[in-house]
């Protein structure tokens, strides 16, 4: 029998994040325009729609940043995206028969940065176009530096009922080192103007991993974002990767923490987290127990898709935007991520998708387990299978995988029912990749695994 491997030996493997699966490194041209045309005018009439749109700008580019986003430091690119954006809002409402949208999410870069009049426009154009009286949730990212009260009421007027600040780490010699400088004053500024305007659920984002950061530095963080009261909190471990994002280059990976202190960090945030009474949602994220995240999770209906754990369960997700991807029942489908190329196909009134990937009866059932797995910290991959192709064995060829991490103490197998440890679950994604074909290929480079 094999020796079990020692967490920092699995903290140090390289794993994809499983916000999709086949996971983007898949994706290929062979999904276009045309395919995804044909994809959108098939949705029913009254398919529920969530729309997410991404803003590729932010007024400076932080040293850690892994998003596709670019600086933008006058108003002309804005004010350009945002033409492009509207036209593109009337190509999908063209290509589908689908109106009924529940959820928007404002991603990027900086969404807020089109400021209180652009937003307004594009809020207003999706409405004339879509049904938004089913909406449940309208959620913007944030940059908490370029916030004021002008901002916030036009979001709080756009409908907006949730926003996502990017804190990343509370601590003067972290934030220089990473090129964000952000003292926590201005956080929670910015949550009291939130507020004051009716936009009550706020998520923070927090980092570990980042250079020159401490457990220390990341207890302190937790606690002090869990004193502003969040009804989210997400836990990310900083990806280094520089062969992709050239500028993380900046960054001295000498100052980075080690495996070791990686797992400290999470576990010793987590913990303080848990202390002030958040509850433990799947990898990364926390939630107040009232929050419909928490709820979703208790009752196993918890989602995960490109923008992590959600509570989203609409039938189509269509990305607008540079770089956006969407989801068909059929695949998924990205638009593309160079501005240029993205405003040609929408100034030629057609979708600007250029690569996706369309899923088969195989991808959607270990899809299934992962998300499931991900979400839930156990599943009975045995039964999904039976269910979906009367053989309870078709995803059998995980088993080798899964017999090596119960020996390292990861998860416990009962049959083809799987269950994480307390031990495992910062591992969850090593259990997840026992079921990637793709990865097992060797097809891809991804982050470590926590």
């Amino acid at each position: 029998m094999s020796t079990p491997l020692s967490p920092l030996v699995l903290a140090e493997r390289s794993v994809p994040r499983y916000t999709s699966y086949p996971t983007a490194p898949q994706f290929t041209p062979t999904v276009d325009a045309t395919v995804a045309g044909r994809w959108l005018a098939g949705l029913a009439t009254d398919a529920a729609l969530s729309l997410y749109l991404h803003v590729p700008y932010c007024r400076s580019i932080c040293t850690y940043c892994g998003c596709h986003t670019k600086a933008a430091r006058r108003d002309d690119p804005l004010e350009a995206y945002t033409e492009t954006l509207l036209a593109e809002i009337d190509v999908v409402a063209r290509a589908t028969p689908a109106r009924r949208v529940t959820h928007i999410h404002w991603g990027g870069g900086t969404p807020s940065l089109l400021g209180p009049e652009r937003l307004t426009r594009l809020v207003n154009r999706i409405a004339e176009r879509f049904d938004l009286s089913a909406i449940i949730e309208h959620a913007i990212e944030l940059d908490p530096r370029t916030v004021d009260e002008p901002l916030v009421e036009a979001l709080a007027a756009c409908g907006v009922n949730r926003a996502s600040l990017g804190v990343q780490d509370m601590n003067a010699h972290v934030q220089e080192a990473i090129g964000r400088i952000q003292p926590f004053e201005v956080v929670a500024t910015c949550v009291g103007l939130l507020r004051k305007h009716g936009i009550a659920a706020v998520n923070l984002d927090l980092m570990y991993g980042l250079p020159k950061q401490s457990v220390e530095d990341v207890v302190r963080t937790a606690t002090l974002a869990a004193s502003l009261s969040p009804s989210r909190l997400a836990l990310f471990g900083y990806a280094h990767v520089p062969w992709f994002k050239t500028h993380q280059r900046l960054i001295d990976a000498a100052t980075l923490p080690g495996a070791g202190e990686r797992l400290e960090q999470a576990a010793a945030a987590t913990a303080a987290l848990v202390a002030e009474g958040y509850q433990v949602i799947g990898l990364d994220h926390f939630a107040r127990p009232d929050d419909p995240m928490a709820i979703a999770a208790r009752e196993g209906t918890l989602r995960r898709n490109f923008q992590g754990y959600t509570t989203d369960v609409a039938d189509a997700l269509i990305g607008l935007g540079a770089s956006s991807i969407g989801r068909a029942p059929e695949g998924f489908m990205q638009n593309a991520p160079d501005v240029g190329a993205w405003r040609r196909a929408v100034e030629a009134g057609q979708l600007s998708i250029v690569r996706g990937c369309a899923v088969s009866q195989d991808d959607v059932l270990r899809g299934g387990v992962i998300e499931r797995l991900m979400c839930d910290f156990a599943v009975d991959f045995g039964a999904l299978a039976a269910a979906a192709t009367g053989e309870s064995h078709a995803l059998d060829d995980a088993l080798p995988d899964l017999e090596g991490l119960q020996r390292d103490g990861v998860l416990e197998l009962d049959g083809r029912m799987l269950r994480l440890t307390d031990r495992g679950r910062p591992f969850m994604r090593l259990a997840a990749a026992a079921f990637d074909v793709y990865l097992r290929a060797g097809k891809g480079r991804h982050s470590v695994a926590v």
